[in-house]
């Protein structure tokens, strides 16, 4: 069921509020009972969406893992950082810190309702979760997408001319901040939190992308090898852009990270894929 409101008459799904006490807007989806072809399985998992920089929730490519999770008997959600669209809070306080401590918070929820995580973050909030996940071993599971590496450089780059206050990629409801800028420049480089990395990690990065550009997650995947852990696995998409946009950008990208993440989940759980499942 998509956009099922938070406190729902059994407990599930919570009003998550953030450590500044800012609610944090959500949108679940409930699993398919009928496309779970494990007997259930599935049922303690769920897998939180974290969106990237002057994005939002309700994104195409975001929409389209949930709905392919959902068929697949795997509850997800989809979740807007504080200060980010509906979410309680204001852009200029959003950073990568701040949003490292946001998804604690449903990370919390979730383990207070007994339920097992994995994580999709986009850009920004691919970030976001190769922070959490080097030093919260909830996250079971990662999933990074056009993930930024570099965040002293990407901020330069992109930022670096505009004025404090001007409005980030003409979204007049994203002004530029110290706050985002010193954080970033703060972070510098995730190649030294990713060997803390321990779980199964898929980088996913369209090679038409010119905002994060894919030697980043190329980076990502050398430096968390380094230190003998197993190898994250990257899949480069050919001609697919940033925000894997349109038709030819989500036929790449849900087949490039549904099953795989089917399958660790069922890895996780402790049995194999079942035969004739997207996950085997």
């Amino acid at each position: 069921m998509i956009g099922r409101p938070d406190d729902g008459a059994d407990g599930w799904p919570p009003t998550i509020r953030n450590g500044e006490d800012e609610r944090l807007a959500c949108s679940w989806v409930e699993r398919d009972p009928d496309g779970d072809l494990t007997d259930g399985a599935r049922a303690p998992w769920l897998v939180v969406i974290g969106h990237g920089l002057t994005s939002d929730r309700e994104r195409p490519w975001s929409q389209a893992l949930s709905g392919a999770l959902a068929g697949a008997g795997v509850d997800s959600v989809r979740v807007a950082f504080s200060g980010n669209g509906d979410s309680d809070g204001h852009f200029v306080d959003s950073c990568i810190t701040k949003e490292v401590g946001d998804l604690g918070a449903v990370l919390d929820a979730a383990a207070a309702a007994g339920r097992r995580c994995a994580y999709v973050g986009h850009s920004m909030g691919s970030a976001v979760g190769t922070l959490r996940a080097a030093d919260d071993a909830r996250i079971e599971v990662l999933v990074g997408l056009a993930g930024m590496a570099h965040t002293a450089d990407f901020i330069e780059r992109l930022f670096g001319d505009l004025p404090l206050g001007e409005p980030m990629l003409d979204k007049e409801h994203c002004p530029y901040g110290a706050t985002l800028r010193d954080d970033l420049r703060q972070v510098g480089s995730l190649t030294g939190a990713a060997p803390r990395v321990k779980v199964p990690w898929l980088l996913v990065h369209g090679g038409a992308d010119d905002v994060v550009p894919v030697a980043d997650s190329r980076d990502l995947a050398a430096a968390a090898g380094a230190d003998g852990r197993p190898p994250v696995e990257l899949r480069e998409l050919p001609g697919v852009d940033h925000s894997f946009t349109g038709d030819s950008g989500l036929a790449a990208l849900v087949p490039a990270v549904v099953p795989w993440l089917l399958a660790r989940l069922d890895e996780a759980t402790g049995r194999d894929p079942t035969p004739g499942d997207p996950g085997a």
